[in-house]
């Protein structure tokens, strides 16, 4: 099971030859855990917290639309509420923020008011015609208006007017206004509370445009892909050259957006609404023209110093291209593993949801309000739950980088393309499922353990904010800042112990050992080529935000007298990066596989009859290419050492003629 039982012996590549389970133990152990996790839900479920949750209850403990028992030591609990099948607040706008509740009595009623009421009268009447008495049910409606206790079991008057949930059965006020202190607490990092306003108004107010600009980027995600399998020689250049042309262009825009928006409000022609929206849109322009300008200056650095290196990509990027040819599935794995995340997120949060009212009913010794609670080991659940949350997200992301590894190895070690399997994504997917899950559950696993007490550690940074001296808030943020590397290495090691047990069939151990060990062998490869491609990758996802943010630039500006620009370019530009990201490192993937079986093919294999190359005729060209560099090199050197030998020896013999 563990790392330290694999062999250190060193063996012999042999790709696609045999198959067998690999890391069974902690598929049986991820089995188990995921065993777990279902007893969890079906906790939530059997003690009727997802009715609870779905249904509603009181604060007696009554679940609302049913017939309850009785609850020992609480008053006014086994009621028959059948047909009072809605929760009903007696002050909704009563919110804890801090214990995500709200603190007021609840009740079970059979409907909710749809009109306001204002007095206690208003009270009477409405439950006389509808039935659905709004106080607690120890007090007669006819009591209402001169009840002792109605300040403290009525509503808070005056009553809003609500409507019940489509899902669950809660009487929610139809005025937002009535959460006043909750929009109050979600502005007061905006020192102007009006900019906040204006900003949401101008997404609103551009919102078509928002939704065809997010359409625009993922249609250049695509065309940037096809650009990649059907012209990757001129790929690089291309891009070099846009992203060049693009980044200066727009730094230049935006300054004359800048200085035109500027002239408009210093000549006061404009109304006064518009003018101070003309305001806040000529300082964000400033704001965004001094970062394109700096971004411009420190890109362009960046390629100067690596224009050498660019060419180097080319031949890899040439046979990523060819992959993306016969594997056109790969360009739908960022969506199947979206879907995959998406689905198990849902069932969790579902999950955490019915916990949070699951366990036996307490009555509140503040409130005197009945609560569920969960009392004993049941508590320690919700922990199981968090480390399931981070332990089968990241087991679904590795999930999809076995399903490429596997397909690229396919690809790559098979010498005659027409044989290959129809589809290689589902046959590499299946492969998956039938050999190598433990392996997948394992990598996961070590991310997993590094993730959790980084995310720890931010949680209590995030919560002693102010309350610890200097020096302890830096090392708190050395140790996040070291635990973030540790993980972005492993994530990288383990993505390449994935492509050598897909090569070799070896356990994660001795995949990551074996590839490790390739890796450091390859380090100035790694430099040239894999670091390099990474930068253009990364040139690609700059082209797409922005071109995309260019676009939403000049849309914008038919809307500069009602529309503020912040919000919806920082909505545009962050789907359009986050777009862009989820298509190009597919590609990443493909660039990374691909150069470690480069690595093991170049290093198993010579070209020598019985001992053929694997590769593509563009990475033998690069291999022929690499050798002259370094032939000539040598020849330089030996060049320079012979002369200053000679020189060496010519000075001997003139002193010696001395």
């Amino acid at each position: 099971m563990g790392c330290c039982s694999s062999s250190e012996s060193k063996r012999e590549w042999k790709p696609l030859e045999e198959r067998s389970c690999t890391d069974v133990p902690w598929l049986i152990i991820f089995t188990i855990f995921c065993i777990g996790m279902g007893c969890i839900c079906g906790f939530a479920i059997a003690t009727g917290a997802a009715s609870r949750l779905i249904s509603g209850y009181d604060s007696y403990g009554n679940t609302c639309g049913t017939k309850n028992a009785k609850i020992e030591g609480i008053e006014l609990s086994g009621l028959d509420q059948t047909e009072n099948k809605y929760v009903f607040f007696l002050d909704p706008c009563n919110i804890d923020f801090i214990h995500r509740k709200i603190n007021s009595m609840a009740l079970c009623v059979s409907k909710c008011p749809d009109t306001g009421l204002k007095t206690y009268e208003d009270l009477k009447n409405f439950a006389s015609t509808n039935g659905s008495n709004l106080c607690s049910y120890e007090i007669i409606p006819s009591n209402y208006p001169w009840d002792p206790n109605r300040f403290t079991k009525c509503p808070k008057l005056p009553v809003p007017p609500s409507k019940s949930l489509a899902v669950f059965h809660r009487c929610t006020p139809v005025d937002i206004s009535c959460f006043a202190d909750f929009a109050q607490a979600f502005v007061t990092f905006v020192s102007d509370d009006s900019v906040l306003h204006r900003a949401i108004a101008g997404v609103m107010a551009s919102k078509e445009i928002i939704m065809g600009l997010c359409l625009l980027s993922l249609v250049l995600s695509l065309v940037l892909m096809a650009v990649i399998r059907y012209i990757s020689m001129v790929l690089v250049w291309i891009c070099t050259v846009l992203v060049v042309v693009g980044s200066v262009g727009g730094t230049g825009v935006l300054w004359w957006l800048y200085a035109d928006h500027r002239k408009a409000v210093n000549n006061g022609t404009m109304p006064a609404s518009g003018q101070q929206v003309a305001l806040v849109n000529s300082q964000a322009l400033l704001i965004y023209a001094i970062g394109a300008t700096i971004f411009t200056v420190v890109l362009l650095l960046l390629m100067f110093f690596m224009r050498k290196r660019v060419a180097l990509t080319i031949a890899l990027f040439h046979v990523a291209g060819k992959v993306f040819l016969h594997l056109p599935l790969l360009v739908l794995q960022p969506f199947w593993t979206f879907l995959s995340l998406m689905l198990f997120w849902v069932c969790w949060l579902a999950v955490l949801l019915c916990l949070g009212t699951a366990g036996t009913a307490v009555r509140s010794n503040v409130t005197g309000l009945v609560e569920f609670k969960m009392e004993g080991p049941l508590q320690y659940m919700v922990w199981y739950h968090a480390v399931g949350l981070i332990w089968i997200s990241e087991f679904i992301l590795a999930c999809q980088q076995m399903t490429i590894a596997g397909a690229v190895v396919s690809y790559y070690f098979t010498r005659n393309k027409s044989d290959m399997a129809v589809t290689p994504i589902l046959t590499s997917g299946l492969r998956l499922v039938r050999y190598h899950l433990g392996t997948v559950a394992k990598g996961s696993f070590i991310i997993t353990l590094v993730k959790i007490p980084r995310l720890i550690l931010t949680y209590v940074h995030n919560q002693l904010k102010g309350k610890e001296n200097a020096c302890a808030r830096c090392m708190v943020k050395a140790c996040i800042c070291c635990l973030w590397c540790l993980e972005k290495c492993l994530t990288y090691l383990n993505q390449n112990a994935y492509t050598a047990t897909a090569i070799n069939n070896t356990d994660f151990c001795t995949s990551a050992r074996d590839a490790l060990a390739i890796l450091i062998a390859n380090a100035l490869r790694v430099a040239a080529i894999n670091t390099v491609g990474d930068f253009v990758l990364f040139l690609g996802k700059v082209l797409v935000v922005s071109f995309t943010a260019f676009v939403g630039v000049l849309s914008l500006n038919y809307q500069r007298e009602y529309t503020v620009w912040v919000l919806p370019l920082l909505i545009v530009s962050l789907f359009a990066f986050l777009v862009a990201h989820c298509f190009l490192s597919v590609f990443e993937m493909v660039v990374d596989v691909l150069f470690l079986c480069f690595a093991v093919d170049s290093q198993h294999n010579d070209g020598s009859r019985g001992r053929e190359f694997y590769m593509d005729k563009a990475l033998m060209e690069f291999v022929e290419d690499s050798k002259k560099v370094v032939r000539s090199k040598a020849e330089e050197g030996v060049g320079r050492e012979m002369k200053s030998m000679v020189r060496r020896k010519g000075l001997e013999l003139d002193q010696l003629s001395l």
